[in-house]
């Protein structure tokens, strides 16, 4: 068995110390090519878990080792540049940079990161490449400003941002909730194939928790976050 990709260990995460923590979990071991789905009701702390993992925020106690880095360790600089070379994100909200076109959006993370860029080869090609595996192959949609595409069509852009240079984690964080069902699957499919194409480990949040059945792994949130059972019996 390969160590794992990601380790978290005694994980406590507080937004304020006065308060009840969001986040206690003792243990979460994350194979390499997994597709991981995490799912759990509002406020049970999924997106926090996200930032953690992406590097965004830290732990107020407990390490969180990816690649053999304990992240929680490192300076916000340092974290900034693990995070752009190691981790892709699909938010929910896709942030694709308005002024740029469909294929800046997508080659933009290369620009922060030498490695990603170098594993990516040409850009462009790349960048073409991936959108139209994701079925954005259109030229003349290539040339609309992203704020005029639909939803679907700026989700596969955000995709396609996320996967280019092989990341070995990519993050997605609600990215299907405007979707319908059968949109929904295609599109996660159509991930999974370039997450498989690139070795990358998927760990992939949403409240739908019949999507869990196309994942190799399915976790229930406060299944394993002892401060909503804390939570709880506070109450």
């Amino acid at each position: 068995m390969s160590d794992p990709i990601i380790n978290i260990n005694n994980l406590c995460f507080h937004w304020n110390l006065q308060q009840q923590p969001v986040l206690n979990i003792k243990q979460l071991l994350i194979e390499p090519g997994q597709r991981l789905f995490i799912e759990g009701p509002s406020g049970s702390g999924k997106t926090s878990l996200l930032n953690l993992i992406g590097a965004v925020t830290v732990p107020t106690s407990g390490s969180i080792t990816i690649l053999g880095q304990d992240i929680s360790r490192l300076k916000s600089s340092a974290r900034d540049s693990f995070r752009a070379d190691h981790i892709g994100f699909i938010f929910q909200q896709f942030n694709l940079v308005p002024y740029l076109s469909m294929v800046e959006n997508v080659t933009l993370p290369c620009h922060f990161s030498v490695s990603r860029k170098s594993k990516a080869g040409d850009l462009r090609e790349q960048a073409l490449r991936l959108l139209t595996h994701l079925g954005l192959d259109n030229p003349d949609l290539h040339k609309k400003p992203v704020t005029e595409l639909s939803v679907g069509q700026q989700q596969r852009v955000a995709a396609a941002r996320a996967v280019i240079g092989k990341p070995e984690i990519i993050i997605a964080d609600e990215p299907t909730s405007a979707l319908d069902t059968d949109t929904r699957e295609a599109f996660i499919k159509l991930l999974f194939e370039e997450c498989s194409e690139s070795s990358s480990t998927l760990i992939f949040v949403s409240h739908e928790r019949s999507l869990g059945r196309l994942f190799d792994r399915h976790i229930h949130l406060p299944d394993i976050n002892q401060a909503n059972a804390t939570a709880q019996a506070g109450q």
